[in-house]
């Protein structure tokens, strides 16, 4: 029996030896694990930290706190900006393919258990999802989860988003320590998304510079206005991820604005449209002076009927170029229907940007300006010099012949000194028109400042379907007393004579003259040809004379001496527009 009891008393302690080392073991097992997930951990942060691109960081954050508390899904859902009820912006997933993704639908938007963490930014855990009083249940092609964890993500003071993880793999819900690696790794992925922020802000920034430099390159140049603005629209597109970018400019005396150039796919259809600006984005911007965002062009209330809403658009922003009373126009760009809306901190460069389009129109009206100047000098020194030069040599040459005239005896003779003193009187009469014209030029007026251009063209236009050079003189002050609508009148006349005597005249000369006096216009197109031959064909003279009457003028056709066609078109310069007379302005534009 002592035997027994010894032995027995020595299996007591051997037993307890055994259950000390068991329970060392699994405090061993525990440090080691506990190690080994502190070295998860610290990899997962040094792996997290390692990348400077946002969209990377993001999904090597949600990975990682994935394999770091054994949970079979996770997802990182980012905040959208704004105050107040703030939902999700964007949402990845972790654990589930890409073809579930896309069965399930559009992602959440932060209602249900997602929306507790937003409304109340403090670690949660859930054994079962659904018996939470604010679980809505899931959608179609989802798959059923059960045990939760959600810990946020803070950027220094700022909720910048949360992690969602769901099923822990080896137990029935998550434990306090899985909440605290997941809050440590939280912590750690906020200076990981600063980090990336930072760096995505500088590198936009640059990128701006760089845009800006070019930009101003140009302006230095002296590049045309065209060519500046099309520069402008091409690098904010480029800068935004725009699919669209345009310029509207304002349209004189009108409560529109006209889109001067776009850029982008289909950017034909936008180019020269109309836009209100009580309906229009561009409008709206252009009136309130600020940059005018829309998330979607598709739905925006502030739009009725859109070239951009038909172009099937979605995000845009507009954005005034110029401030204050100096505005020159607006600056638009859109993004593809689905795209992300433009933020605040995107657009912010942008004003900048509209700025530099505002002093590039400046400028090229500037030097439009000093253009216009330095002809206008030009064109005054040559007036002077024909005044001060050219008639007085040529006065006082008529002048002599004249005297010579009482010397010469003989008919023929006087009258070759008459005629030389006629040619100098007409040398001298086409020089004072030349005079004034050069004076009275205003740059700007297609009537006053292209007569005497158009005119020309048009006689040298003749030349070739004629076969030679009609003769033109011009007497009066066509640059500065013809309207612009007898203008036009003239010159269509002019070449409808022009062609009549093509077509049918077999002419070797055809002289031209337009004389303007104080209060009527009178053209006369004489050639050498056949003349009118009864029962031609007269509907080009139709409409000649209909033109002279609709002014209140007269058509004459005569025979010349020696033969030919002698064309008179007399009109008024000031007589009443008659009602509906084609070329009168529409009442109310």
């Amino acid at each position: 029996m002592e035997l027994e009891h010894a032995s027995g008393s020595g299996r007591a302690p051997r037993l307890q030896l055994d259950e000390l080392l068991d329970e060392l073991q699994l405090h061993v097992d525990e440090v080691r694990g506990t190690r080994d997930r502190l070295h998860s951990l610290l990899d997962a942060v040094m792996n997290i930290g390692r990348d400077l691109e946002l969209g990377h960081v993001l999904r090597r954050i949600v990975e990682a706190a994935v394999v770091l508390v054994d949970a079979e899904y996770g997802a990182l859902g980012v905040l959208g900006e704004g105050q107040g009820d703030r939902q999700l912006a964007q949402f990845l997933p972790v654990g589930i393919d890409e073809e579930r993704v896309s069965a399930i639908g559009a992602p959440p938007c932060g209602r249900g258990i997602l929306g507790v963490l937003i409304r109340h930014p403090e670690p949660l855990r859930l054994r079962e999802i659904s018996e939470h009083p604010d679980a809505h249940g899931f959608p179609a092609h989802h798959p059923p989860m059960h045990s939760f964890l959600g810990v946020p993500i803070r950027v220094r003071d700022e909720i910048f988003g949360n992690l969602y993880l769901t099923d822990k793999r080896d137990a029935d819900e998550f434990g306090a320590e899985d909440e605290a690696v997941l809050s440590t790794l939280a912590a750690a992925a906020g200076v990981a998304v600063e980090n990336a922020r930072l760096y995505e802000e500088s590198r936009h920034r640059q990128r701006w510079l760089a845009a800006s430099a070019e930009v101003t390159a140009a302006l230095l140049s002296g590049a045309a206005e065209d060519a500046v603005l099309r520069l402008i629209v091409e690098r904010a597109r480029e800068q935004l991820g725009a699919e669209l970018g345009s310029v509207a400019l304002p349209v004189p005396g009108s409560a529109r604005l006209r889109v001067a150039l776009a850029h982008g796919p289909g950017a034909e259809a936008h180019e020269e449209r109309l836009l209100p600006v009580d309906d229009s984005l561009s409008g709206l911007a252009y009136t309130g002076g600020e940059p005018v965002l829309s998330e979607d062009v598709q739905s925006e209330p502030r739009l009725h009927g859109t070239t951009l809403r038909d172009a099937g658009l979605g995000p845009a922003v507009a954005v005034p170029m110029g401030t204050g009373d100096g505005r020159r126009g607006v600056l638009l760009l859109a993004r593809a229907a689905g795209a992300p809306a433009f933020t605040p901190e995107e657009t912010a460069p942008l004003q900048g940007f509209a700025g530099q389009a505002a002093l590039a129109m400046e400028l090229a009206d500037r030097r439009r300006d000093a253009e216009q100047l330095a002809l206008s000098s030009d064109r005054e020194r040559i007036a002077r010099d024909l005044h001060d030069l050219a008639i007085q040599r040529l006065f006082a040459t008529g002048m002599t012949l004249q005297s010579t005239v009482r010397l010469e005896r003989t008919v023929e003779g006087e009258e070759k000194l008459l005629r030389a003193v006629r040619e100098l009187d007409e040398t001298i009469k086409i020089i004072r028109t030349t005079i004034f014209g050069l004076r009275a030029h205003k740059a700007g007026d297609r009537g006053v400042a292209g007569l005497r251009r158009r005119l020309v063209d048009t006689v040298e236009t003749a030349a070739t379907t004629l076969g030679f050079s009609p003769a033109l003189r011009t007497e009066g002050l066509l640059d500065v007393n013809v309207p612009p609508d007898v203008a036009d009148h003239a010159l269509a006349v002019l070449g409808e004579g022009l062609a009549n005597v093509a077509r049918h005249a077999r002419a070797r000369s055809v002289d031209v003259v337009l004389a303007v006096g104080g209060d009527d216009l009178t053209l006369t197109v004489t050639d050498d040809g056949v003349g009118l031959r009864p029962g031609g064909h007269r509907g080009g003279l139709a409409n000649i004379a209909e033109r002279a009457g609709e002014f209140g003028g007269t058509l004459k056709l005569t025979t010349p001496t020696g033969g030919g066609t002698r064309l008179v078109w007399h009109v008024p310069l000031h007589a009443a527009d008659p009602a509906g007379r084609p070329g009168a302005p529409p009442g109310g534009g």
